[in-house]
């Protein structure tokens, strides 16, 4: 049976004032996971985003880790911050939910410790409307929201750039900030947590969403998005990461076999049809 637990928003925003939070509404005990760490005969609790991260996860847990030996409990965390939090405190052994320069931002604003262990997938991101049906419907005036957190707000502008919808100084690349639009074309912009952007969709023109949260949104990013992400050469690809100093659990180093094992890849592909792209070797 998943064990999983879901944070809300509201918890994850009252809980993210302090670095050294509990995980609100788990059922874990802190001290004991702390004690988990290293140790090959304990489950290995990963944090995780509900789609699709925890997915993949539980597909791993169902039908890969009791063969490779694995003792896996998966959470499931709703927001962008909180996995990282309780990965740096010790209430969960690893994480898997995030990229590179996301990580990197966090860990400079938080003074925190969490470095990757291995590419699993990309979630590419997309600019999705349900009033428009192309690119080109959108007009001066109209509103788009965007994520509202550094690196994913920077991205979403690269992607409009990319588009011909606004134009960004030279040289800001996917660190660009809303103060980097040169022209707006016209445009509108509201900036939302990343969770809440598709929420908006009724209420804005269109909006930039993230891979995860189209999908939780029942949105199809390789259907429904107006542009999308290009996988060539994109340096976000989601990972399992843990508190530095973990890398070489055995158990972390288990699972980072099995989440690039042949049978998650054809997973990935099977169940996220180009939505979700393996971000690791061919199914031999």
């Amino acid at each position: 049976m998943r064990k999983n637990i879901k944070l809300t928003a509201g918890i994850a925003a009252t809980a993210a004032l302090a670095l050294g939070l509990t995980a609100c509404g788990t059922s874990s005990d802190p001290s004991s996971a702390k004690d988990s760490v290293g140790s090959a005969d304990k489950p290995l609790v990963v944090a995780a985003s509900p789609t699709p991260h925890a997915d993949i996860l539980n597909f791993v847990k169902d039908n890969l880790a009791e063969k490779a030996g694995l003792k896996l409990e998966v959470k499931e965390f709703t927001d962008y911050v909180l996995p990282n939090t309780a990965t740096q405190s010790g209430q969960v052994d690893a994480n898997f939910f995030q990229h590179k320069p996301y990580l990197d931002d966090f860990n400079k604003k938080n003074k925190t410790t969490i470095v990757p262990v291995v590419n699993v997938h990309l979630e590419p991101l997309g600019l999705y409307s349900k009033s428009l049906k192309s690119v080109k419907d959108i007009k001066p005036g109209q509103t788009i929201a965007v994520p509202n957190d550094t690196t994913n707000g920077g991205r979403a502008l690269q992607l409009l750039a990319e588009n011909g919808l606004i134009t960004v100084k030279p040289g800001v690349g996917t660190n660009a900030k809303l103060s980097d639009i040169t022209d707006k074309k016209g445009l509108e912009f509201k900036e939302l947590e990343a969770a809440t952007v598709p929420r908006a969709l009724n209420d804005v023109d269109a909006a930039v969403i993230n891979g995860n949260y189209a999908i939780e949104a029942k949105l199809s990013p390789a259907k429904d998005a107006l542009v999308l992400e290009k996988a060539e050469g994109n340096p976000y690809a989601n990972f399992l990461a843990v508190k530095a100093g973990n890398e070489k659990d055995a158990r972390v180093q288990k699972l980072a076999e099995l989440l690039n094992s042949p049978e998650v890849k054809k997973y990935i592909e099977d169940t996220y049809k180009g939505s979700v792209i393996p971000a690791f070797g061919a199914v031999k």
